[in-house]
Parts: C-alpha cells; structure tokens; sequence
C-alpha cells in the first residue's frame, strides 16, 4: 500500500492535493463557520427591471458541502452582509456562536470583505497581538477578529481555529488588492501568534478569480458549482495542514471533554 498521501510530501503546497472525500478534515465531527455572505450560500436573483435580490442559502453553503462530504455537523455561524464588527457587537450572541450547546472542535473564520468594503480601519497588527484581544477603543478589523479567537479560547480552550483569506480577484482595483494584501497579511501575524490557529491562505494559494472563473464559477456571488468547489479547496487545505502538523491534531478527539494525554 502506498502511504505516501497520508504523510507530509517535500515540497507538497497545500492545494496540490486536492482530496475527494474530505481527507482528514473529517477527524473533526463539529466545525463552526463563522463568516458573511459566502459563508451562507448567498445567491443573487435579478429580475425583469434589473431589481436585485439576495439570499442566504445555507444547504448551498461551503460549509454544509462539508458537511455532507465527511459527515459532520457544520455550524453556520454566519449571514450575508456580515462584518467583524457586527459581528463581535450583536450577532454572536444572536447566532448563538458561544453557547456551551454549540462549541465546536474546529472554527473557520472567513470575514472582512464587507469590513473593506465598509473602509473600516484593517488595524494595528502588532499591537493587537500583544494583548491578545480588542483594546478598548480600537474598532479596527483585526481587532474584532482578534477578539472572536480569544473569546473561542476562553470558551473551547483547545479548539482548533482556521483562518481564511481573501482570494486574490484580478478585477479588483488596485487600491483594493493593496488593502487586501494588508488585510490578509495582518490574518497570517494573527494566526502565528495564537496557539492552535492556522491559516487557510486562498489569498495565496487558491486559484485566482479571473475572467474564466468568474464565468465558471460566479454569478454576482459563487453559483452552486462555486461553493462546491470552496468546500474542496478548504477540506483540501485542512487535510494540508494536518498532515504537516499530525501532533497539533492527534488529541482532537479529547477536545471539550476535559480528557488529555499527557506525555
């Protein structure tokens, strides 16, 4: 038997592979999304007179193509339109996100769009990462996604937490990308500086959404095809992570129950 697409692989960057049945993401049996539109299976309807309508689709979600592809529960913590902001000042508490009932063993956290969008202030990433958390003041984005981890932490203290990036749009303006990049290396600072935290890095190595995605994939937001796809590349890209890092994950089973093994 050849072992070798269950090991690390010299050189292997982490969407070489992509798996077809959810590789090891599957080890996780609870997994909480927390995000915005895309998130959420959003489609976008268009009528006779050019009227716009928006739709949160959960069942049509990255996440519960997860879901369904390893058997898993997946939470959608999420919802269209969504900020950091908002969601660090009301929706956590109205999704319900830090109920003792809905901790997860594993978190994907995939917001900021909308935060750029908005032009909110992306953050001081240094001094964020030194408390840990969102100063009293500092309504930056980093800042509130810092402040989503540590409350995760102190709620599921050995919860594995994935971070996702913005994938890289070539129809984006220029200012945009240059935002972007910020935004997403401030994620990366995060992630390196938060125990059990990783970096799901679309922005880098996910495919590019150019012309010939954008008509594949996209039709205002992701077409079923395109969300299907996101799940693939995320399950892919965990399957990644914990393959180069087995003993960050050997105790995944333990967590939320009290139990260890200790060394």
């Amino acid at each position: 038997m050849d072992m070798k697409m269950f090991y690390a692989i010299d050189g292997e960057k982490p969407l070489d592979n992509l798996v077809t049945d959810g590789g090891f993401c599957g080890i996780f049996r609870t997994i909480g999304c927390i995000g915005d539109s895309l998130s959420s299976g959003e489609f976008e309807t268009k009528d006779e007179e050019g009227r716009q309508g928006f739709h949160d689709m959960y069942e049509y979600s990255w996440g519960q193509y997860m879901a369904r592809a390893i058997g898993s529960k997946v939470y959608n913590f999420s919802r269209g339109g969504m900020t950091a902001k908002e969601f660090c000042e009301t929706f956590a508490a109205k999704c319900g996100v830090y109920e003792d009932e809905n901790l997860c063993q594993a978190y994907i956290i995939a917001l900021g769009v909308n935060d750029l969008s908005r032009g909110d202030e992306i953050g001081d990433i240094e001094k964020i990462n030194t408390i840990q958390g969102r100063a009293a003041g500092d309504f930056s984005i980093l800042a509130y996604y810092s402040q989503i981890i540590k409350v995760l932490k102190s709620k599921q203290p050995d919860a594995k937490i994935f971070l996702m990036t913005i994938p890289y749009s070539d129809a984006s303006a220029d200012e945009r990308k240059k935002r972007e990049d910020e935004f997403c290396d401030g994620i990366r600072k995060i992630a390196d500086s938060n125990k059990n935290c990783y970096v799901i890095d679309l922005r880098k190595y996910g495919p590019v959404h150019d012309q010939k995605f954008r008509d594949t994939f996209r039709l205002g937001h992701l077409t079923p095809t395109g969300y299907m796809l996101t799940a693939k590349l995320v399950m892919s890209y965990i399957d990644y992570i914990i393959r180069n890092n087995p003993e960050d994950f050997n105790q995944v089973a333990f967590i939320g129950t009290g139990r260890k093994y200790i060394k």
